[in-house]
């Protein structure tokens, strides 16, 4: 097979400079805040059962994901380009590696949670419009029943067009249209929308100190009960699969058992590298903002919390009739940002922690939008996806048709209703190719030593190795525990093999180092 490499075309139009420190930081912050931080601490406390180990938990999440950033901070100044993690994987482990890694994020990763983001607004706009509702059908096709093949439970989702992922679907096309006329356009939406949804944090916070709450602050905090069940030798059970028997688990393991909240909550960080062709001074900038977004947005998440344990006593009854009774572990829905806001300010909290939430997804999804068509454009230009996806437009110099065929596949998902369940089943999958892409940081560090590094990441070889460290011990207790999350997102990721060759064949060249 040749070994030639895909050439630009010089009479092809090129990627704008559009975006600044400010922007790219935003695309950090905005593409990292989602909804997750507003509703996973419930999940998590269930499991844990301890004040102390919730915030361990959170704390471990940031520690994993500022030493990753650090390191990605390296490679994204050395190759900044369009594409990111994706250009990082591909020289570093070889095409196969970044076509997994692209393949995957089409498939579910960006296409799943642009689509779980926007159905969350919906979900969140019916609280100030009713008739906004997943259960509002406008045209309900079937219900997919239940179907367990292994560890897997496949199905039971109801496919459609319900109300809620019909907005889900216009929010989708209004920023798909938004972002097909000018990068700058899509950065002055982003930059706007983090900032809303920082000071949405920042009121979750400010206003949840105002509000605490003495008995949970008596609950949490007094008497040793922060402590309580986080003892080095604790036993903790953890049910193994879905419905599975039940095992007793040290503190490590817990804490690892419940990062498929944390760190999914914390994920989509890297995805300014994917936009490293439009941004001014890359090889300064690209760090800097994986730094800057990642730290302030970690130091928000754990402040959250800690006001999630000032307002609210963590264990509860799901049986508990009012919002103290029910505490962090039952709150309505697992909406534990909603519950803390509506004990602070009854009657109206709820309506300010939903409008939080919609401006929360709304950049979210802006976020995600822009920077994934970024990716399979680069994987189009190296003959691994849709030609056409592999154009800039003349007059916006924008991906559009990555863009679209993003949009196509990501409404899709809203239809079908699987997104929920794609995501879960991907969690593991994200982690491997985050600890395959600091892999290809030490293996470019040997391969190619003379190469411009303008920053080199932090505390390497330390750092970085401690990531890889922490990350396979979280995969390893995931697979053990939670197979229903972590065997079918490596099959998703495996499955990409076959159409990797397919395109390869179709191209007659494999994608190498550009």
């Amino acid at each position: 097979m040749s070994n030639e490499t895909l050439s630009p075309d010089p009479t092809q139009p090129e990627f704008v400079k559009g975006l600044g420190l400010f922007s790219a930081t935003a695309i950090v912050m905005g593409s990292m805040v989602g909804s997750g931080i507003f509703i996973v601490s419930a999940d998590m406390s269930r499991t844990l059962e301890s004040p102390a180990l919730l915030i361990a938990a959170w704390l471990v999440t940031a520690i994993m994901t500022v030493v990753a950033a650090l390191s990605y901070g390296e490679l994204a100044a050395m190759m900044p380009k369009a594409g990111g993690q994706y250009v990082y994987l591909r020289e570093g482990l070889g095409p196969v590696w970044g076509f997994l890694y692209g393949w995957t994020l089409f498939l579910v990763i960006q296409s799943g949670t642009i689509a779980a983001v926007g159905v969350a607004f919906g979900k969140f706009l019916g609280v100030f419009v009713p008739s906004v509702s997943a259960s509002h059908w406008i045209w309900h096709i079937a219900h997919v029943p239940a179907l367990n093949v292994g560890p897997m439970v496949l199905g039971n989702m109801d496919v459609g067009l319900s109300t809620a992922n019909l907005t889900a679907i216009l929010i989708i096309t209004l920023l798909t249209v938004l972002n097909t006329l000018g990068v700058k356009l899509g950065a002055l939406i982003q930059n706007v929308f983090t900032s809303a949804k920082i000071v949405a944090l920042l009121m979750v916070v400010g206003l949840g100190l105002l509000a605490k709450n003495a008995t949970a602050i008596a609950a949490n905090f007094s008497g040793g009960n922060f402590w309580q069940g986080a003892g080095l030798h604790s036993l903790h059970p953890v049910t193994v699969g879905a419905g599975g028997p039940t095992a007793m688990v040290g503190f490590l393991t817990v804490i690892a058992v419940v990062q498929v909240g944390s760190l999914f909550s914390s994920d989509a960080w890297n995805n300014v590298t994917f936009t490293a062709g439009e941004i001014t001074h890359p090889k300064r900038n690209l760090p800097l903002s994986l730094a800057l977004g990642t730290g302030v947005v970690l130091a928000l998440y754990i402040a959250c919390n800690f006001i999630y344990l000032a307002v609210l006593p963590l264990h509860g009854s799901p049986e508990g009739t009012s919002i103290m009774a029910r505490g962090i572990q039952f709150a309505s829905e697992d909406r534990v940002a909603t519950a803390v806001m509506e004990q602070a300010f009854a009657g109206y909290g709820a309506r300010i922690m939903a409008l939080a939430v919609m401006i929360s997804t709304f950049g979210c999804a802006n976020g995600m939008l822009l920077s994934g068509a970024r990716v399979y454009y680069t994987m189009s230009q190296d003959g691994l996806f849709f030609k056409a996806a592999g154009k800039l437009s003349p007059k916006s110099k924008t991906p559009v048709v990555s863009l679209w065929v993003q949009w196509a596949w990501t409404c899709f998902l809203c239809l079908s209703g699987s997104y929920g369940q794609l995501l879960d089943y991907v969690v593991v999958a994200v982690l491997i190719f985050y600890i395959l892409t600091i892999v290809a940081l030490f293996v470019l560090r040997r391969t190619r030593p003379d190469a411009d590094r303008p920053y080199r990441a932090i505390g390497y070889p330390v750092l970085p190795g401690l990531y890889i460290v922490m990350a396979t011990f979280v995969c390893v207790v995931l697979l053990r525990y939670k197979p229903q999350y972590t065997w079918p997102g490596i099959l998703i990721v495996l499955l990409g093999l076959p159409v990797y060759f397919l395109w390869q064949g179709k191209t007659g060249r494999p994608a190498e180092s550009q």
